[in-house]
C-alpha cells in the first residue's frame, strides 16, 4: 500500500477513535506525522487545524446527547485560551519540540489505558480556582506543542470527580476546540506554515470524526482499537526520543 494512502487510512482511524471519546485527536495526528516523517514545520499548524474540525463534530454529538455542563467548562477556558495563544507564539528548537511532544504522547498513552473502575454516582463539589489553574497550565502546553489539551483534561476531570464519563467527553471536546482555535491564531500571528496536503487531511479526519462522534455519543467505543491506538502513540513517542 502506498505510504500516503496508509497515512490517510491511519488518519481516519485516529480521528474516529478520538472523537468517540470527545477528543480532537491532535496527539494522535502528531504521532502519525512523526511516524511518517512529516516536517516539524507543519506539525503544530496541521494538528491544530484537524483538531478544530474533529472536536467540533464531537462536541455537537455529545451536546445533542445532553451531556454538556457549561459551568464547569468556563473557568478552564478562561485560564487556557490566553495561555494557548501565548504558548503557540513561542518558537522552540525542533529537537526540544520532539522531546516535549514525546513526553506528552507518553501521557496520552497513559490516558488511553486509563479506565475508571466504575461510573461515579456521587460527584464531588466543583472548585473554580483549581479549574482555572489547571486550564492555564493545559492551555500553555497545548499551544506550545500543538494539541488541544483534552487528552490531559479528561482524566483530571474524572479523577477529581467533577463529571461523569459522558459529561467529561462533552466538556473536553469544546475545551479542545477553543484551545485549538486560540493556538492556531497564535501561530498565524507569528507566521505559520501549512502542509500542502492539509485540505485532504481535513476531509479525511472530519469524516472519521463524524462517524466516531456518533458511535461515542450514542453507541460505544471499541476497546481493541483504543489499545491499538495507544500502541501507535507509544511507538511514536519512542521515535521522537530517539530521533
Amino acid at each position: 500500500m502506498d505510504v500516503n494512502v496508509l497515512f490517510l487510512v491511519a488518519l481516519f482511524v485516529v480521528a474516529f477513535m478520538y472523537s468517540s471519546v470527545g477528543h480532537g485527536g491532535a496527539s494522535g495526528y502528531l504521532a502519525l506525522m512523526a511516524l511518517f516523517g512529516v516536517s516539524t514545520l507543519y506539525m503544530r499548524s496541521s494538528a491544530l487545524t484537524l483538531n478544530l474540525f474533529v472536536s467540533a463534530v464531537s462536541f455537537y454529538a455529545f451536546y445533542r446527547g445532553g451531556h454538556f455542563k457549561i459551568k464547569i467548562l468556563i473557568p478552564f477556558v478562561v485560564g487556557s485560551i490566553p495561555m494557548a495563544f501565548i504558548g503557540a507564539r513561542i518558537n522552540i528548537e525542533p529537537q526540544l519540540f520532539k522531546y516535549i511532544l514525546g513526553a506528552f504522547l507518553v501521557v496520552a498513552v497513559s490516558r488511553m489505558l486509563y479506565v475508571p473502575k466504575k461510573e461515579q454516582k456521587q460527584l464531588i463539589e466543583f472548585n473554580i480556582i483549581i479549574a482555572f489553574v489547571i486550564g492555564a497550565f493545559l492551555g500553555f502546553f497545548s499551544g506550545l506543542i500543538g494539541i488541544g489539551g483534552g487528552i490531559i483534561l479528561s482524566p483530571v476531570l474524572l479523577l477529581l470527580g467533577w463529571t461523569n464519563i459522558k459529561e467529561t467527553a462533552a466538556i473536553s471536546a469544546l475545551f479542545i476546540f477553543l484551545n485549538s482555535a486560540s493556538g492556531l491564531l497564535g501561530l498565524i500571528s507569528s507566521g505559520v506554515n501549512f502542509s500542502p496536503h492539509i485540505i485532504w487531511w481535513v476531509i479525511i479526519a472530519f469524516s472519521g470524526g463524524i462517524l466516531g462522534a456518533y458511535v461515542g455519543s450514542f453507541k460505544m467505543s471499541f476497546l481493541k482499537l483504543k489499545y491499538l491506538l495507544a500502541f501507535v502513540l507509544f511507538l511514536a513517542s519512542i521515535k521522537l526520543f530517539l530521533a
